[in-house]
């Protein structure tokens, strides 16, 4: 597969996913939306009653970074990825996409980056609209520096990324929205929590995506988990390439 035949297949990918009007809508809702309606919450609470903090400030930035790379918007970066991972054979068309000779790598390969391209996009209008509120309704409070806002934005990109290329993965495997959605969504908001707080379990909490994500966080996570960053690292590495690489295989083997 040359280059220039990997960039149609990209834009191909990412044209599919625009496509689907009501995904783009519900992205844009749990992301973007979530997000001025949090931070408008926070600042008319604040204007109602003082001895609420404003929305804006350093913490008012470490919640936008929550509600973008750990809630809402890693609702919407699973969202995005199960609709990439399970959209050809929901639709009937993987069987004409094999026929046409395409390598079945090739196409499970562009799922992953034209997922997290779209993921990304919606993450980054969010965050610029976190961004935007922080430094308007700071009222008078210390803002985040320079570096933190970059080690921020690198860490809501991490972080739904990962999601998105989970989701690719699992929905290659699974071949149903049903099940990732639902299987996904159970595991990162109700049983990695529970998880976390059994310390009995020991360092199997190290192993849930979130307990990682909250290691390399720019702000303090209170997963009750902690480990080495390089520990860390390798968590989230592993979160990435298995997924990946069990929805390729899953991909080679499906019958057409």
């Amino acid at each position: 597969m040359t280059l220039t035949i990997a960039r149609q297949m990209f834009a191909a990918e990412v044209l599919k996913l625009r496509r689907q009007r009501a995904l783009m809508a519900f992205a844009g809702l749990l992301s973007v939306g979530v997000v001025v309606l949090f931070m408008g919450y926070l600042q008319i609470r604040h204007a109602s009653n003082a001895q609420y903090p404003p929305a804006g400030g350093v913490h008012g930035f470490q919640h936008m970074l929550r509600a973008v790379g750990q809630y809402f918007g890693a609702l919407a970066a699973i969202l995005i990825g199960t609709e990439a991972g399970t959209a050809d054979l929901a639709s009937g068309v993987f069987r004409d996409l094999v026929a046409t000779g395409r390598s079945r790598w090739a196409l499970f390969a562009v799922r992953v980056p034209g997922a997290i391209a779209v993921t990304l996009a919606f993450s980054a209008l969010a965050f610029g609209a976190g961004l935007l509120a922080t430094f308007l309704f700071a009222g008078g409070e210390a803002t985040p520096s320079l570096g933190t806002i970059l080690q921020g934005a690198g860490w809501v990109a991490l972080a739904n990324s990962l999601l998105a290329t989970l989701a690719v993965g699992v929905g290659s495997v699974s071949g149903s929205r049903g099940v990732t959605l639902t299987g996904l969504i159970g595991w990162e908001l109700v049983a990695t929590p529970i998880i976390l707080t059994i310390s009995s379990l020991g360092s199997v909490r190290d192993l849930p995506l979130a307990a990682a994500l909250g290691q390399v966080a720019p702000f303090k996570a209170e997963t009750g988990v902690t480990m080495s960053v390089a520990v860390a690292v390798a968590v989230l590495a592993g979160w990435a390439v298995l997924p990946t690489l069990f929805g390729a295989w899953r991909t080679r083997r499906r019958d057409a």
